[in-house]
């Protein structure tokens, strides 16, 4: 298991600009059978935190995995992804779909048990607060990294100077055109803290996979955050009502565009692998073998 702490400064009405990103980009990231279902948003009652939103999806990602994956996972599966929103207090959770089922059905024990966690808490500061989760992990080490949105660098597939807040300037609030220094002198900001858990159990693969793992989460919340910074001018009018009323109709255009091509069941999945899948005796062999293999491509 590693941990990693992420904090992100950002502006301090992040908090509907955060669910109009999540569900403009999950809508841009699906296509051609591939992306984000969402079956599940609706209101939720935590004893702990109080009234919050309840999402599950499925995050089909096939073709987007490195090659020592793909090679070991069968073409029809999904992430499940459950998050709990009780903002300014929010959990996410995903499991690995085939991996569950094979495991419990077929009892491989050699097949890994793989889980994310994100725990995210959001404090009105520039990211000074360094015990915000000491009560949940005070026994782990864990790495502490800050995410600048103006400086770190992303993915090139996934640039786009519309994009860029060293570039973006907003029609609306002026903001923008963000340059060195900006997370000092900035206002109004807030600080998103995040603390990423990977768990992937296996010999010889478990140390590279996990930290392969933490580099595209942290690429996704890099991305993530810098579009909405950008699309500032699209969410900064709305209210509540109006981003929930947005984020209902585009699940619905993102299920369209995703489901057309996975109109399988869970049972029909399960049946498609009882079927298909063949696990010889040398497969937990072969597994182990591409932790000699090169893992984690840059």
């Amino acid at each position: 298991i590693t941990l990693q702490g992420r904090r992100i400064r950002m502006e301090k009405t992040y908090r509907i600009g955060q669910l109009y990103m999540i569900s403009k980009h999950s809508h841009e990231q699906s296509d051609r059978g591939e992306g984000v279902e969402v079956v599940q948003n609706e209101p939720y009652e935590d004893p702990n935190h109080g009234n919050g939103q309840l999402t599950e999806k499925r995050v089909y990602l096939n073709s987007k995995l490195p090659s020592w994956a793909r090679a070991v996972v069968p073409k029809i599966f999904y992430v499940t992804e459950k998050a709990w929103n009780y903002y300014p207090y929010t959990i996410t959770a995903r499991h690995i779909f085939y991996v569950k089922h094979i495991f419990l059905l077929l009892q491989c024990s050699f097949l890994p048990k793989f889980s994310i966690h994100i725990e995210t808490k959001y404090e009105d500061n520039k990211g000074s607060n360094d015990s915000i989760f000491d009560k949940e992990a005070k026994d782990l080490e864990r790495e502490v990294c800050f995410i600048d949105i103006a400086s770190d660098e992303i993915p090139e597939r996934y640039y786009k100077e519309s994009e860029d807040p060293k570039y973006f300037k907003s029609q609306k609030t002026g903001r923008g055109q963000l340059k060195e220094g900006w997370r000092e002198t900035h206002q109004p900001i807030m600080c998103s803290y995040k603390l990423v858990t990977v768990k992937f159990e296996v010999w010889g693969l478990q140390t590279r996979v996990e930290q392969f793992v933490h580099k595209v989460v942290r690429d996704i919340l890099l991305i993530g955050h810098r579009q909405a910074f950008a699309w500032v001018d699209e969410w900064y009018d709305m209210t509540m009502d109006d981003v929930r009323e947005f984020e209902k109709n585009m699940h619905e255009k993102t299920n369209i565009k995703v489901c057309n091509q996975h109109s399988s069941t869970v049972d029909e999945i399960e049946s498609h692998l009882n079927s298909k899948l063949r696990i010889s005796s040398d497969f937990g062999s072969t597994l182990r073998g591409l932790a000699f293999n090169e893992v984690c491509p840059p």
